[in-house]
């Protein structure tokens, strides 16, 4: 996309739209770009539902001004709501959005999203290029999940709230299993990346935390191993003598595994969303694995109570936390900032604090097209530690005698016996 080096916005249009789920800091960002369009003359639209109507041609939008959004960004939620509206699936769909932001005269288009809204903003603002249209647009990322391709160490805004939010709740599960004596399976959202399931583990010191990327390094990504993995856990805790405990894993588990293999423990097809991903939410993912992981554990004679828990829905609309807060209003500011100066087609970030647009081609996956996504680095320190405060199995297990004959009279076999049913789950 061609840059100029100015870009007037006074007697011109801003449109803000919100895609994908809900994060903290939403209203944040709503808020200081709105205020600071206005204070560069420009006019505000806030486009309600993301591009739900925009791609049917239907305008279900709000004029915005500084006495509507002075006080809501310590609000969660967004005043805009939300869609997972995808007006990249045609280009009739893509047609209509440009054509509606054009007859409301729009110039300057904020998203607000995560990879997949991202994805559609480039596309939106490229069909306007195509078609003639002068349409400059900034993203900024929002992700519970934190798997926006950001550089390391720096999330997309509503990651750190969630993760605060998620490791107090997990913090008095923690405390129900210690005094009923109960295990807990806690599902965090995360579709592709274990960011937030690792985080809030972490944060709480959970008995275990498992995602796919550790699974995936070591060429065990298969439902088997991470049923064993679980099982073995739940073992090493009774051999210790406390037979209580909580895991936490990543909800994308189900993306990597085989589908046919996911179907037949469900029942039924798999769900998919607009975007072509599997409806995640839909699926009890938690209580599958519990119900395998009893099976597994009832062959040695353990009947544990198994609890199995979600942990998501909670965390994507509570009030963004300080750090939140200021970081999504320099985000905002960012925004505006960018599109004032010339700048379209990037996705706004914070590094070493300055504020780098980050253009959409250098986020882009050459193989897919769509936005590239970021990975937990299974060789980090952050992991190689998280690691460390886990309760699992490990090769010293199997290396020391003494250990390895309490783990087998835990389950009721021969050292011989459980080294063959779970040495392999060793990572």
């Amino acid at each position: 996309m061609n840059e100029i080096k100015v870009k007037d916005m006074r007697g011109k249009k801003l449109a803000i739209i919100v895609g994908g789920g809900p994060a903290p800091g939403i209203n944040s960002v709503i808020s200081s770009v709105t205020i600071e369009a206005i204070k560069k003359g420009a006019s505000v639209i806030g486009v309600y539902e993301g591009f739900s109507y925009l791609e049917k041609g239907k305008k279900n939008v709000e004029f915005l001004t500084i006495p509507k959004v002075s006080r809501i960004h310590t609000m969660g939620g967004s005043i805009l709501r939300t869609s997972r509206a995808n007006p990249t699936k045609s280009e009739e769909k893509l047609k209509k959005v440009v054509e509606t932001l054009v007859e409301m005269d729009v110039n300057f288009l904020v998203t607000i999203g995560g990879d997949d809204t991202a994805f559609s903003s480039r596309s939106v603002t490229e069909y306007a290029q195509k078609m003639g249209y002068d349409m400059n647009c900034a993203h900024v990322p929002k992700t519970i999940d934190n798997d926006l391709r950001l550089p390391q160490g720096i999330p997309p805004f509503g990651y750190e709230t969630a993760r605060g939010e998620g490791a107090r709740i997990l913090s008095t599960i923690m405390e129900d299993a210690r005094t009923s004596g109960r295990w807990f399976i806690v599902t965090a959202m995360g579709r592709t990346a274990g960011h937030l399931a690792l985080g809030i583990g972490k944060a709480a010191a959970a008995t275990l935390t498992l995602i796919p990327e550790e699974f995936k390094a070591k060429g065990k990504l298969t439902i088997e191993n991470l049923i064993d993995t679980i099982t073995g856990t739940v073992i090493k805790r009774y051999a210790d003598g406390n037979p209580y405990g909580v895991i936490v894993l990543a909800e994308g588990f189900f993306e990597h595994f085989d589908v046919e293999v996911v179907e037949k423990l469900v029942g039924h097809e798999l769900p998919r969303d607009e975007h072509g991903h599997l409806r995640l939410a839909d699926l009890n993912m938690g209580g599958i694995i519990k119900e395998e992981v009893k099976k597994r554990l009832a062959r040695f004679g353990l009947k544990p109570t198994i609890v199995d828990q979600k942990l998501g829905y909670e965390l994507r609309c509570v009030d963004p936390c300080p750090y939140d807060v200021e970081y999504t209003r320099n985000l905002g500011y960012g925004a505006v900032d960018y599109l004032s100066k010339g700048g379209s087609g990037a996705l706004i970030s914070i590094q070493h604090d300055e504020l780098v647009p980050i253009k959409f081609e250098d986020i882009k996956n050459p193989e897919t097209g769509k936005t590239k996504v970021r990975l937990v680095d299974t060789n980090s320190l952050s992991f190689k530690i998280a690691l460390e405060y886990m309760i699992r199995l490990k090769k010293t297990d199997f290396a020391d005698d003494e250990k390895l004959a309490r783990l087998a009279q835990a389950a009721g076999v021969s050292s011989e016996e459980f080294k063959a049913e779970f040495e392999h789950v060793v990572m």
